[in-house]
């Protein structure tokens, strides 16, 4: 059996593939969804030996079928936003503590302790719907940081642009985290000049603004805010863990997670770094769902494993919780 001990003190290049390939035998025993798909492409732990040879699970199956490598029961189950009508993936979490854990964790590792922050939340269309898994982090998030400001704001800018400036008067480091429309509210209602706050875009127009460019968004969003970069963070429902971006696009996975890229006419064979393709996932904390995830994300990925992410295959649906905008 494989532990959450063993997922997150991952050391080493060595350790990681070590640890995918158990991964991938667990789930190939016991998910019967992704046991038939190995299946179909002849696949299986006779003839899986490397990294590149496990198959990733094309992300729309968690539309159509229940994935699961547990027989225990869903404790939280999380659901993809879209439009109505749309169907919705679903994430049945059997053990939430893997998801508190990658978070926490994969905070730490880039941003250092929590409680150093004052989180300070503006995600409105995310709030306005139940089983967002982003909800569910940045609830806790705010609870961890323990301070008596944290907390989520609707659609009052006013009451978080007092705040903001309270707060930046004081010292308090600050990491607001906004989905993309509302962080353009918020500074064409008032322009700050920060310098304590980190400013974390989770994506997405949610049908309220055109879609722009990276680049474009980015420069509005440093003049509106006074500051030097955006963050931005990736991950989705399907995912138990976040790649996370300090600035300029550039994501960084923690150590238990990791990307390849696909070829687009060929979602079996991968191409060399720097070039563009469909983006897989290794996310080792879905050990009770399925860790490899062929996405509907394109990217590249570069030499010190750090990626960016492009784009959208045309046919795909817009992503409620894909985290970067286009």
């Amino acid at each position: 059996m494989i532990s959450q001990e063993d997922i997150f003190s991952i050391a080493s290049k060595k350790e990681f593939e070590k640890i995918t390939l158990k991964v991938f035998r667990f789930q190939y025993e016991n998910n019967k969804v992704y046991q038939s798909f190995c299946n179909h492409l002849g696949k299986s732990p006779s003839n899986v030996k490397q990294i590149p040879d496990i198959p990733f699970l094309p992300i729309q199956f968690f539309k159509s079928d229940k994935i699961v490598s547990s027989t225990d029961e869903a404790k939280v189950i999380f659901t993809s936003s879209g439009t109505t009508g749309m169907i919705m993936s679903k994430h049945f979490v059997t053990d939430v503590s893997l998801y508190e854990n990658s978070y926490n964790k994969a905070f730490a590792q880039f941003y250092g302790n929590i409680e150093d922050y004052c989180v300070l939340a503006l995600l409105p269309s995310y709030l306005e719907r139940d089983g967002s898994s982003l909800i569910y982090m940045v609830e806790d998030l705010i609870k961890s940081s323990n301070h008596p400001d944290s907390g989520f704001y609707l659609n009052n800018l006013e009451e978080l642009s007092n705040k903001i400036i309270e707060l930046e008067n004081e010292g308090q480091n600050i990491i607001l985290i906004g989905v993309t429309y509302a962080l353009l509210d918020l500074i064409e209602y008032k322009k700050f000049q920060l310098k304590n706050t980190i400013i974390m875009e989770t994506g997405g127009m949610k049908g309220k603004r055109k879609e722009i460019i990276r680049e474009e968004l980015h420069q509005t969003l440093c003049d509106g805010f006074g500051v030097t970069a955006i963050h931005s963070e990736y991950g989705m429902t399907e995912l138990l863990s976040q790649a996370y971006s300090l600035g300029n696009g550039i994501f960084e996975c923690p150590i238990w997670m990791d990307i390849l890229i696909r070829d687009t006419e060929d979602a079996l064979s991968y191409i060399e770094n720097g070039k563009t393709g469909g983006i897989n996932v290794i996310d080792l904390a879905n050990i009770n769902s399925c860790s490899f995830i062929a996405t509907q994300d394109l990217g590249k990925k570069y030499e010190n494993k750090t990626f960016e992410v492009l784009g959208r295959f045309d046919n795909s649906d817009i992503r409620g919780c894909n985290l970067m905008v286009y």
